[in-house]
């Protein structure tokens, strides 16, 4: 509607009639899950923002005994990761072990709640370590009930069934029962104003060491699975949405601990794995298991893990880097698994090429040596299995030699496909909500392409698409075929956008030939 003019004069309008451009999403911001020093104060889980190694030391301390996650995000900044999210699920410094009377150490531990970080604090009251074990209860019992089972260094057992963190006359109370018959086992209970369901520790079993200063974190499956209401662990993430990559690199530390099993791991990368397919817009950088020959990795990866998704990949082997602790009497040396270094490769390649360029072929820094030296005839069984290889080359250094997913359908085989695909849906999707609501003509269809070529075009002039021309690169259709009236009827606007993704060069062939010289 025209707007009413009553007096006689000279009268000015902005129309709104250009394409909107669209601003490109970010691609380099990545996810660590783990276990620190510390924690900033208040926070119990939740993502922090981190934009360099200072600011990391600032906000969760330094290096420390029993955790991969510093020295893992320690590698991304090295090899050029600018910004990135920070979620501790442990505090390795609450599991300090606090001194007794007469000034030793106990050994001590937090147990986790179903909803909360910290439920229950362990001591060891034992000689030496001592493993936790919560179970559900019996079928037909309270669902804040469990059953506790402790065994000690010397094969004790103790078993408290039907335990719950209720205070009421009538009902076992784990905290009076334990610290009544428990010889191993000390417990206190960590105030908390949660509902009793979420205060009820979480299932698996856990480690607690029977000497030393600290301890190592209290941790299961679940620990690293999270809740997303909570904002903790991997779902917990979804809050995030500037996240375009996820490493959990301590989820070695309980395996390496005895507190996970390799069923544990499996399960906790089929989260991260799930996590990544429901966001679509983030990619997984897993690790193997450690201490594997190049066959059984390839066995653990195809008969065991057998995982098949287009929004992850798998690194082998660890790496050895500098042991910054080494100064304590410590190896000079550590081994660790390579994500963390590896989400760092990918955000230089995003930032110096482009995400469309693969992220191979690229030094490691920071790598002093490789746990196991893979051959080419190694890798020529593990490449086709979606194993990516790290090998060490004379006078080239240490680089990453693959680039693909874990998916068995050839069109997602490679990483910089999925994640040029992830980029540019996250773009669009930013870059037209201005269209929702608007009247759904044949302008806002004209509107729609224009945005969504310009912004095409833009990235096939990066080198990104193949193609000699735009129109050969991509195309974008939004007319009356597509929005007939039963789609507007519904109010609906369809619009049909195809690419035609750059893949890299993984097998370069020189032909050559002799060539005989002559007259004809």
């Amino acid at each position: 509607m025209s707007p009413n003019y009553l007096s006689p004069g000279v009268y000015i309008e902005e129309v709104d009639r250009g394409s909107k451009p669209i601003q490109a999403a970010g691609t380099s911001v990545c996810a660590f899950v783990g276990f620190t020093e510390k924690r900033p104060a208040g926070n119990m889980g939740e993502p922090v923002l981190v934009t360099n190694w200072s600011q990391y030391v600032e906000n969760f301390g330094g290096f420390v005994p029993g955790a991969i996650l510093p020295l893992s995000v320690y590698g991304y900044f090295l090899n050029g990761g600018g910004i990135c999210y920070v979620q501790s699920i442990m505090s390795l410094s609450d599991q300090a072990a606090k001194p007794d009377s007469k000034g030793a150490a106990k050994p001590t531990l937090q147990l986790p709640g179903k909803g909360i970080s910290a439920a229950l604090e362990v001591e060891n009251k034992a000689s030496g370590p001592v493993t936790i074990t919560v179970a559900d209860p019996a079928p037909g019992s309270p669902e804040d009930t469990f059953t506790l089972n402790v065994k000690g260094p010397d094969g004790t057992e103790e078993s408290f069934a039907n335990v719950t963190l209720e205070k009421k006359k009538g009902v076992r109370n784990v905290v009076e029962v334990v610290n009544k018959e428990s010889k191993l086992i000390k417990l206190v209970e960590i105030a908390s104003d949660a509902p009793l369901a979420e205060r009820r520790p979480q299932t698996g079993s856990y480690h607690l060491p029977g000497g030393g200063t600290t301890s190592t974190a209290l941790v299961s499956s679940k620990t690293f699975q999270g809740d997303v209401s909570a904002r903790v662990g991997i779902e917990g993430l979804e809050a995030v949405e500037e996240i375009t990559m996820v490493c959990v690199p301590d989820l070695m530390s309980g395996y390496l601990s005895g507190q996970l099993s390799r069923e544990d791991v499996k399960a906790v990368q089929l989260a991260v794995i799930a996590h990544c397919e429901k966001m679509k817009d983030r990619f997984a950088i897993l690790d193997c298991l450690p201490d594997l020959k190049p066959q059984e990795v390839n066995d653990w990866r195809m008969k065991e893990a057998g995982y098949d998704t287009q929004f992850a990949a798998l690194y082998y082997p660890w790496i050895w880097v500098a042991n910054p602790l080494a100064n304590g009497g410590g190896p000079s040396a550590i081994k660790i698994p390579p994500s963390g270094h590896i989400a760092g490769v990918y955000a230089r390649v995003d930032n110096e090429r482009g995400i469309h360029k693969a992220p191979a072929n690229e030094i490691i820094r920071g790598v002093l040596r490789l746990e196991t030296t893979v051959t080419k005839g190694e890798q020529d069984i593990l490449n086709p299995n979606g194993i990516n290889c790290i090998r060490s080359f004379p006078g080239r250094g240490i680089r990453i030699w693959g680039a693909r997913t874990l998916s068995s359908d050839a069109s997602w085989r490679y990483i910089n496909v999925r994640r040029l695909f992830s980029w540019i849906e996250e773009s669009v999707y930013d870059g037209t909500q201005w269209v929702v609501f608007e009247p759904n003509d044949m302008d806002l269809w004209e509107r729609v392409k224009r945005t969504i070529t310009g912004f095409l075009t833009n990235v096939w002039r990066t080198g990104a698409l193949f193609g000699a021309t735009p129109a050969e690169a991509f195309f974008v259709k939004c007319d009356a075929e597509l929005n007939p009236p039963s789609v507007r009827d519904a109010g609906m606007l369809i619009c049909e956008v195809g690419i035609a993704p750059v893949k890299p060069a993984e097998f370069v062939v020189f032909r050559f030939s002799q060539m005989t010289l002559g007259g004809e």
